[in-house]
């Protein structure tokens, strides 16, 4: 019997914002992911969809339309990025730029290998310097 997931598996990854353009300048403008996708002509939400063309992966952000969602993101809520490397300050400083803070993070170990950051609606980024799996 086949697997029901393998390394193709598409993965979307979903969370409320309550601001989809200080989202768009966040994860576009200052991590640099590519608008996959945007509408506001949905009638449940609004859509931003934020990745890599061809990845397997995306970052749906969506701001209800009918009933009011508010993002409840803690210190756990994670979105790692295992750069293999030391993020740039460059790219901490244009993440801070585009409406990003940095935070200090939760579990010590982000505070070692990499560095956090709140977006706009203050679910948390973190740029790992080490390489997956880590």
């Amino acid at each position: 019997m086949r697997p029901a997931l393998d390394t193709t598996t598409a993965v979307r990854i979903a969370r409320p914002s309550l601001d989809l353009d200080a989202a768009e300048r966040f994860y576009a403008g200052g991590l640099g992911l590519h608008v996959l996708y945007r509408s506001t002509d949905d009638a449940f939400a609004a859509l931003l969809m934020v990745g890599l063309p061809g990845a397997a992966w995306h970052l749906e952000l969506t701001r209800p339309l009918r009933h009011g969602v508010t993002p409840t993101p803690t210190g756990e809520d994670l979105l790692v990025l295992y750069l293999g490397r030391p993020p740039s300050d460059g790219l901490v400083a244009q993440l801070e730029r585009q409406g990003g803070r940095r935070v200090p993070a939760l579990n010590p170990y982000w505070e070692r290998w990499g560095v956090t950051l709140a977006d706009p609606d203050g679910y948390r980024l973190v740029l790992c310097a080490r390489e997956w799996p880590g």
